[in-house]
């Protein structure tokens, strides 16, 4: 149900100034967006499940599940989206009259132009999106301005102690540092495209605040419950996009369901807006965290601009052609740097890619750098999305803080699982597995704790334990990292393999097994390992191999973020998944930009990457929360986001326009035409047969197929001493052999930029590998400037191991 706010704008906000500062808010309803789960709410399936019946109601040969498919929704005008490329005019109107004239050159009139037409881009890029017939569409695709096709396809939304973890403190105690440098990122203008934004929250407030930038162009809308009185000196621009959306929706969303305006409902777009740049937040009380605990988001004085694209309907939709409107108003707009936490659910073909990468593209090339997710594809190998070089791709990790609950056997054996209980203690009480009773427990739950092996079964929900009377839910899968939602002061505890392994033993070894469980403790430092998020996506891509994603690892599980109060939970905070991880990058990315504002979107991401930790801050090995192994390359990229050691990289692997269409036409079949109508300059040409994709200047070096010796080739850029004089130190993948040339790169007022070449032959191996990993540093003995260097052998085609 839709939550309503029962005052006018302009009274609303005499109303908050005049209590004080508390909000009110009215009838409301829990969104599972603000639930403490890693992964976000997954796409409604194509199936349709019919209820099992009770097994006493089954004949001996009926099925236990029945099914029969859904056929998805067709609508009679689909929307489709064409790209022109770079606009022809700087005039916004003759952009869009062109536009139209193409339209009509297929439909006929001009009013049918009109009428067809949903978005014209004429800001950032040109293009525009249209209803029309699948055959209209095709004669529009073979139209000599349309340089592609693009289906309008639905994409997701992909979703305290974090500052403190990475060593720039809730409260800033120096007057040194890039926090304090960049006087917290003020002046920045963060874009962020998401599902709206709930302006009450006091991490938008804008006490302390400076006047708007001048060059900002854009502004905030008034629509549903939403008007421009709920922006602020923080909070400076409010949008919403929808119209996509709808036209290809059975049933459109409408103003009972959600907030057709610029007002979340959901909650994850304030979650991300919070988390890039919410204000300080002092005395937070929650479960989990030390008293005068305060909470800031990355640059907490930098600008928010809201471009609510992504809207709570299945789960939380977002159709691309909103999100190419989005992001060509933010270009016009005047965004400094773009937020997207949103993707397709899994990288299936390179047209997936585009839908976010083309208009990105276009904002990079404009000096805005675009944070995206490595997406929540899971821990399974090529799951990475988002793989564009231009895009800066955030895998997620967990902090250094565990919510863990003692339990205790009738044996007294004691272990620790993970929970958010805070009931008090259970006393021993009786405990069932549901791998004796199947479906049969829900008879006997009553007074007991139930425990499930959730390792490709389907989970047992805690409302229906608690139900029957159940008194506790114990869910045994690797990893643990994930959660369902869990009642209020019902344990739900999690557990690994392992320690579930060890409790069944111990039931099937005991008459009258017992458990005891007590509420749980946080603890917080170097005894809890960091992990990569088990719903993180994982490289490499499986579509350009030899460019690594994801690229930069940061905090992105279980952190604390601002809600939608309800009427049922009016908490203002809670705990959120890893969507969170790509606003901490952005963030940084905003201080990195005032620190350096000659630094081009590539030059940011190459001081991330190579200057990032391979380690938790305490010096462990990062680990992969899934697998229980050491993590790679292709689980963080460069490693954990070290954002003081970025602010001084030494030397930075930059790129440009150039590198994009080398990449383009060799990943994406590009022609000379097609890059003319996307640079609109006639010097930008794809590069010549014999240069090879490897050679992107990327800071990274991943070859996917070797056979015999390889030769790559990177270009470094001075920004740090002038004088400085660097050596490499190669830590080669194991078996192969890498050599570096020259040995050593000199750099004085004469020379800013230098090339190397790196040199790889298989070395001991002998037939198709695996992917092995090691590095290159070029040292001056102040900087150490890092690169991840994945390897892997192909003597056999298409022979894979």
């Amino acid at each position: 149900m839709k939550k309503t706010l029962r005052m006018d704008c302009s009274f609303r906000l005499c109303f908050v100034a005049i209590t004080f500062g508390f909000v009110l808010i009215m009838n409301g309803t829990l969104s599972s967006a603000t639930t403490p789960h890693e992964a976000d709410p997954p796409l409604a399936s194509n199936f349709a499940f019919s209820p099992a019946p009770a097994p006493s109601e089954m004949d001996d040969d009926e099925f236990l599940i029945f099914y029969e498919p859904v056929l998805p929704f067709a609508p009679e005008f689909p929307v489709y989206i064409f790209y022109l490329g770079e606009r022809k005019h700087d005039d916004p109107k003759l952009v869009t009259q062109s536009h139209l004239e193409i339209l009509k050159s297929v439909l006929g009139s001009e009013e049918a132009a009109n009428k067809s037409i949903i978005y014209s881009y004429h800001h950032g890029f040109s293009g525009f999106a249209a209803k029309l017939k699948p055959a209209e569409a095709e004669k529009l695709k073979n139209h000599p301005e349309v340089i592609m096709l693009v289906e309008n396809r639905k994409l997701v939304m992909q979703t305290t102690r974090t500052w403190d973890y990475l060593g720039q403190f809730s409260t800033p105690t120096s007057s040194k540092g890039l926090l304090h440098e960049t006087n917290m990122g003020s002046g920045a203008i963060i874009g962020v495209i998401d599902s709206g934004i709930w302006s009450e929250s006091g991490v938008f407030d804008d006490n302390g605040y400076g006047s708007i930038p001048k060059h900002w162009k854009g502004q905030c809308v008034s629509a549903d419950q939403f008007c421009p009185a709920d922006c602020n000196n923080k909070l400076i621009g409010a949008k919403y996009y929808i119209d996509g959306l709808n036209a290809d929706l059975e049933r459109s969303v409408n103003s009972s369901t959600e907030y057709l305006s610029p007002r979340d409902h959901n909650g994850h777009g304030t979650q991300v807006s919070s988390t890039i740049a919410g204000s300080f937040i002092s005395n937070i009380t929650l479960p989990g965290l030390s008293s005068g605990s305060v909470m800031r988001g990355g640059a907490p004085k930098a600008h928010i601009a809201m471009y609510k694209a992504c809207w709570d309907v299945e789960g939380g939709l977002c159709s691309v052609a909103d999100v190419w409107k989005a992001i060509d108003e933010a270009i016009h707009d005047g965004v400094d740097v773009l937020s997207v936490s949103i993707g397709g659910t899994v990288l299936q073909s390179l047209d997936v890619e585009i839908d976010i990468a083309i208009p990105a593209l276009h904002a990079v090339n404009k000096g805005i750098p675009v944070v995206s997710p490595a997406g929540n594809g899971g821990a399974r190998f090529s799951s990475v999305i988002n793989i564009s070089p231009w895009i800066l791709t955030v895998a997620a990790t967990t902090l250094d803080r565990s919510f863990s609950t003692l339990i205790t056997l009738g044996n007294n054996k004691t272990l620790l699982g993970q929970s958010l209980y805070t009931g008090p203690e259970i006393g021993f009480t009786d405990l069932i597995s549901t791998n004796d009773h199947g479906l049969g427990y829900e008879q006997i739950a009553k007074g007991k704790v139930i425990m499930h092996f959730s390792l490709g079964t389907p989970p047992v929900m805690p409302d229906i334990v608690h139900k029957n009377g159940g008194i506790g839910l114990i869910t045994v899968r690797n990893p643990i990292d994930s959660r369902d939602e869990c009642l209020e002061n019902f344990p739900c505890i999690y557990l690994d393999l392992e320690a579930g392994s060890e409790i069944y033993f111990y039931m099937q070894t005991t008459s009258s097994p017992k458990i005891k469980i007590s509420p749980y403790k946080t603890i917080i430092g170097e005894r809890v390992v960091s992990k990569v998020g088990d719903s993180s996506g994982r490289g490499p891509s499986s579509f350009s191999p030899a460019i690594l994603k994801p690229d930069i690892a940061a905090p992105g599980v279980t952190l604390l973020t601002p809600r939608i109060p309800t009427d049922d939970d009016t908490s203002e905070f809670a705990y959120s998944g890893t969507s969170m991880a790509t606003p901490v990058i952005a963030g940084i990315v905003a201080l990195l930009k005032i620190s350096h504002p000659n630094w081009s979107p590539a030059a940011i991401k190459s001081a991330l990457v190579t200057t990032a930790m391979k380690t938790d801050p305490y010096g462990e090995r990062l680990t992969d929360g899934t697998n229980y192994k050491e993590a790679d390359s292709f689980d963080y990229g460069g490693g954990l986001v070290n954002l003081e050691k970025a602010t001084d990289p030494g030397l930075v692997y930059d790129m440009d326009m150039n590198d994009y269409i080398h990449y383009l036409c060799s990943e994406a079949f590009y022609t000379d035409k097609k890059v003319l109508a996307l640079t609109g300059n006639v010097t930008n040409k794809c590069p010549s047969s014999s240069s090879s994709i490897l050679d992107v200047n990327v800071p990274s070096i991943t070859i996917p197929d070797i056979k015999r010796n390889v030769t790559v080739t990177r270009t470094v850029t001075n920004v740090g001493p002038v004088d400085s004089v660097y050596k490499p130190v190669i830590e080669a993948p194991l078996g192969f052999n890498v050599a570096v040339s020259p040995e050593k790169l000199v750099f004085n007022n004469g020379t800013k930029n230098a090339a190397f070449t790196v040199i790889v032959s298989p070395g001991s191996h002998r037939s198709n590998t695996a992917f092995y990993f090691g590095s290159l540093t070029w040292s001056d003995g102040l900087h150490n400037v890092t690169i991840p260097v994945s390897l892997r052998t192909r003597f056999i085609d298409n022979l894979f191991v």
